[in-house]
């Protein structure tokens, strides 16, 4: 509409507004209708205007404010389309003035036409210019809302479509107004193609209102998880333990597989799944494979189903063939290995032990993780079957018969074979001959010349070595093997060649606190104390340095050679000293001799003298007798 045309509505309003208030006038002062040439006025002055007193400005005033709706901003009111135009909508409220709505605010009215009642929200009753500000948008917004908060409070169900894809789900249309549905909240099942729910008209939930920023958010999960619980508490008001059903599986675990019985999941453990062993559930079960199952258990609380599949079917222990049984040989796949043996599973959900006392005829021990290994076959005799317990016990060994009853004839005494090194211990070396037939090899009995501190220094399993019978206990099932026995003892050879005192270069090939293993000649080797590696310059021997070594002690029963280096120079430095101390003794008697030599010619001379003197004395004394 032109600006004339609303001018002249304007006019045509007021006009008529005038009218009204004429009739009003009359009526109110009841006064006759007069004849025309009483209609002058001659209050009018010469400016043709009016004159009323202060009472009649106020009572026409009040007829006039009358004639007008009374609103405010932000009222919902109820308007009439009173003309269109290209780009607005002309819209009477019944105030003073037309409000002009753009036509992009009734796109949803397809056929609007003039005289057709709509609601708008009045926004500013006078804008900068003066005009009437209406939004019929802000008005369905804020129906849209008030609709929203309610349903959300009352749980209705409401229709809306969805209209783009944003970050991390979907914006839909709800009565008029933008709502979020997250990615999370559109199906039970995970959505990853977002772009198929645009312009799709669809049921949904208000599951949050925000009433400061006026926001909500919707979910179409929340119904289809309402419909699976309707249909969960009516699957289980009819459950009944061992009642068959059917499912589909929807997911598989290590554990088991999760079934859908039809709105309502149930669990199938993976030792239910079959009589037989398996180790995960995709051995047999596939993603959506639908299996008739049986319910074991449930729970109306927690929800919980458990399910079977093995018991549709009669357990295998119960139905075994006629041929299973004592002293039949069958053949078996090895499912589980334990330290006290294996099972071998004969028929699905059948199976039997072989212990390790039945592996072999050996009596030495085996162990049965390095013996068997999972998924292998073997074939084994029935030793015992107890169909009640549903137990039975198998041997491999009985398979071939018993070694030992000849064993006297194939390994006598003295006898001399090879054989294969299958374990080894601190203390000596299990040799096998063939199987079931084996013994040991001390350690001390490996070699006559070397000392080991680990029989894996001498040989490794897996290698073959030489062996001698040494003895054989028959009861026990054990062979006393020897290997240094196949040469003649090199010690009584050694004897003289090593004798104590000998002299010998050695080398030191392992040195600690207590002293050093000496390599010396012939392979031996000898063992000298800390204090006898002593140098004489102080210092000591010390490992891989080759030196003289002095032999001290030789025990041939215990085949041990104890050496000291220290002995060596200790033993010159003695000598020296017992040669200075006979050269200091044999001049000590040549002096000695000596002066005994000179004291003997002055002792003669002496004696002589006092012979002489013994003759004078005696004259001397005769010659006196004769004078008296």
């Amino acid at each position: 509409m032109s600006e004339n045309q609303i001018i002249n509505s304007n006019a045509e309003g007021q006009e008529s507004a005038a009218a009204q208030t004429a009739e009003v006038a009359t009526a109110t002062t009841n006064v006759p209708v007069q004849t025309a040439h009483d209609d002058f006025d001659w209050s009018i002055d010469k400016r043709n205007v009016s004159t009323y007193s202060q009472a009649e400005k106020e009572k026409y005033d009040k007829v006039y404010d009358n004639t007008f709706v009374t609103i405010t901003d932000g009222e919902l009111v109820k308007g009439a389309v009173v003309a269109l135009t290209k780009t607005d909508v002309v819209i009477n409220i019944g105030f003073k003035s037309d409000g002009l709505v753009s036509f992009n605010e009734f796109r949803d009215l397809q056929n609007l036409s003039v005289g057709d009642e709509v609601e708008v929200m009045v926004v500013e009753k006078e804008d900068r210019e003066g005009n009437l500000h209406l939004s019929r948008k802000q008005a369905r917004i804020t129906r849209a809302w008030e609709r929203i908060v309610e349903v959300h409070k009352t749980g209705e169900i409401v229709t809306g479509t969805v209209t783009s894809k944003t970050k991390g789900g979907l914006i839909v249309d709800v009565f008029g107004m933008e709502t979020f549905l997250p990615g999370s909240q559109i199906d039970v099942k995970p959505v990853t193609d977002y772009d198929q729910f645009v312009n799709k008209t669809m049921e949904f939930k208000v599951v949050k209102v925000n009433e400061a920023i006026k926001n909500a958010v919707v979910s179409h999960k929340a119904l289809i998880e309402s419909d699976i619980e309707a249909q969960r508490a009516e699957i289980m008001s009819k459950l009944e333990k061992g009642q068959v059903l059917e499912g589909t599986i929807k997911n598989i675990t290590d554990f088991g597989a999760f079934m859908d019985l039809g709105g309502l999941d149930g669990l199938l453990y993976i030792t239910d799944i079959s009589w037989g062993r398996i180790t995960h559930p995709s051995e047999v079960l596939k993603l959506d494979q639908k299996l008739n199952v049986v319910v074991l258990d449930f729970d109306d609380d927690k929800k919980r189903i458990s399910l079977g599949l093995k018991q549709l079917t009669p357990h295998p222990w119960d139905v075994l063939p006629e041929a299973i049984k004592e002293g039949e040989v069958v053949k078996g796949k090895v499912v589980n290995i334990e330290d006290y043996g294996a099972f071998l599973e004969i028929l699905p959900g059948v199976e039997g032990l072989v212990h390790v006392s039945e592996i072999t005829w050996a009596n030495t021990p085996i162990n049965a993780k390095e013996f068997f290994k999972l998924g292998d076959e073997h074939q084994a005799k029935i030793v015992t079957l107890d169909k009640d317990s549903r137990k039975m016990s198998l041997s491999i060994k009985q398979m071939t018969p018993d070694p030992w009853n000849e064993i006297e004839t194939k390994y006598p005494v003295d006898s001399k074979h090879k054989g294969l090194v299958k374990n080894i211990t601190p203390y000596g070396v299990f040799v096998e001959l063939e199987p079931g037939i084996g013994g040991m090899i001390h350690i001390s009995d490996l070699s006559w010349l070397k000392r080991f501190n680990h029989p894996s220094e001498y040989t490794k399993v897996g290698e073959h070595i030489d062996i001698i019978i040494l003895g054989i206990d028959k009861e026990n099932r054990k062979l006393q093997l020897g290997h240094k026995q196949l040469e003649e003892d090199p010690w009584n050879a050694l004897e003289d060649t090593f004798a104590v005192g000998t002299l010998h270069e050695g080398t030191v090939i392992r040195k600690d606190d207590k002293g050093a293993i000496v390599q010396l000649p012939y392979g031996l080797e000898g063992f000298a104390p800390a204090r006898h590696l002593g140098k004489e310059d102080g210092k000591t021997v010390t490992a891989d340095e080759t030196a003289q070594f002095m032999v001290i002690e030789f025990d041939r029963n215990e085949k041990r050679i104890v050496l000291s280096h220290a002995r060596i120079w200790e033993q010159a430095q003695a000598s020296e000293k017992d040669a200075a101390r006979k050269e200091a003794k044999a001049e000590a008697d040549k002096t000695k001799k000596a002066v005994k030599n000179i004291q003997g010619k002055v002792e003669k001379a002496t004696l002589g003298d006092l012979g002489v003197l013994a003759e004078l004395k005696k004259k001397m004394e005769g010659g006196d007798e004769a004078a008296q």
